[in-house]
């Protein structure tokens, strides 16, 4: 009971900090609802990208990477980090001094009106399809875990992922539709703050569990007794072979850094590039300690179960249903549920801003007021977050 009520009451305080900070935002304008009135400073365009980035099925997709794999799963947040500096030096500055609004917008200069349209239906599908669906499924299957759900309402296990998806999906479509860029990006900040903090813990607790009480003791057996966990070198049958690590990793990261809509309409909301910039490697920066939140308690987890789990997407929220005290495991499933709404609605912000943005005003109503095209936006969004939720 502690714990649900612990959850709750975090939950309302990010939803209320968020209402309060963006009461004076025109959402009706598009600035004001695609980039928040570009009224973003480095420390919230910070925490939004990495809560854009780092949700339930990083944290527990790589956590059971790690569980199976080892250390070496870690090349995906480090090497971002690289990326991220890049982004910041070299392609901010060519977004910016255009003040586009869309990737696809920076694509037509370069080339025409049809090539942007393919880029923009191409984010859509991946969004709808691939990335919106993992995040719920992802999500759902931590609280499932963290929780006991079906134990605890009494219901399938099915039953219970119907429960968070359309849980998650229907206050997600709250925040983006209703809120806007900048709703998400102040919830981000928030919740990021909590994530660092609550996943930080997790390891912590895990390791004195592991030492009888020492963090020392237990990070020292851990490394003395799981020794092939800390091999960094990859072969050809690991996910990630190190032949790759500077060659095709580097490309799926300024992909993901570089030219991605989700992340890059944070920074362009920025308050200026200067602010745009120390935003992105601010988070650059913070990126370098991830591992400890998303690698370490897979290794952890691999310890103090001996590797026997039915599967490795529930080495991180059985670690944490196993070493968290009751009071703060409500506190730390609220910003894990926080982490999962984040990307949920950076994906919809961005897909209500490339079609309302690339595709309505261009293909469907040319003379579209801008009240128009946010709410054939909002519209939009609503429809891909409900194909997303099915799915």
């Amino acid at each position: 009971m502690l714990s649900i009520i612990t959850f709750i009451g975090f939950t309302l305080l990010v939803a209320g900090v968020a209402w309060y900070a963006t009461r004076g935002t025109d959402e009706s304008s598009a600035d004001g609802y695609y980039l928040g009135g570009r009224s973003l400073g480095a420390i919230t365009i910070a925490g939004s990208l990495l809560l854009t980035n780092l949700s339930a099925e990083q944290i527990v997709g790589l956590n059971g990477q790690a569980f199976t794999e080892g250390i070496l799963v870690m090349a995906w947040e480090t090497l971002a980090a690289i990326s991220m500096v890049i982004t910041a030096v070299w392609l901010l500055p060519k977004y910016m001094n255009r003040g586009i609004t869309t990737i696809p917008e920076f694509i037509q200069e370069r080339f025409d009106e049809n090539t942007k349209a393919i880029l923009s239906v191409l984010f859509l599908i991946a969004f709808g399809i691939v990335l919106l669906p993992t995040i719920l499924y992802a999500g759902s299957k931590a609280f499932i875990t963290m929780f006991e759900l079906p134990a605890l309402l009494e219901i399938s296990e099915t039953a219970s992922y119907w429960v968070c998806v359309w849980s998650i999906g229907l206050i997600g479509i709250v925040y983006a539709i209703f809120g806007g860029l900048k709703a998400v990006a102040v919830s981000d900040l928030i919740n990021a703050i909590g994530l660092l903090i609550g996943g930080l813990l997790i390891p912590i607790f895990g390791l004195s569990l592991i030492g009888d009480g020492s963090i020392l003791d237990g990070l020292g057996a851990l490394w003395t007794e799981n020794q092939d966990k800390f091999d960094v070198t990859g072969d050809v049958t690991s996910s990630i072979p190190f032949g790759t690590v500077f060659t095709g990793m580097m490309i799926a990261q300024m992909y993901y850094w570089g030219t991605n809509q989700a992340i890059l309409q944070r920074v362009f909301g920025a308050k200026s590039l200067a602010e745009g910039q120390k935003g992105m490697i601010l988070a650059g920066f913070v990126k370098f300690l991830i591992p400890i939140i998303v690698v370490l308690p897979g290794i952890i987890a691999w310890h103090l179960f001996e590797g026997n789990l039915a599967n490795a997407d529930q080495a991180y929220p059985a670690l944490v249903r196993k070493v968290l005290p009751e009071a703060l495991l409500g506190f730390f499933a609220a910003v894990l549920f926080g982490a999962v709404l984040s990307s949920f609605n950076s994906l919809l912000n961005s897909s209500a801003t490339l079609f309302g943005f690339d595709l309505y005003k261009e293909y469907f109503k040319q003379d579209a007021t801008e009240k128009q095209t946010v709410r054939a936006g909002k519209i939009f969004g609503m429809c891909l977050a409900l194909i997303s939720m099915i799915i």
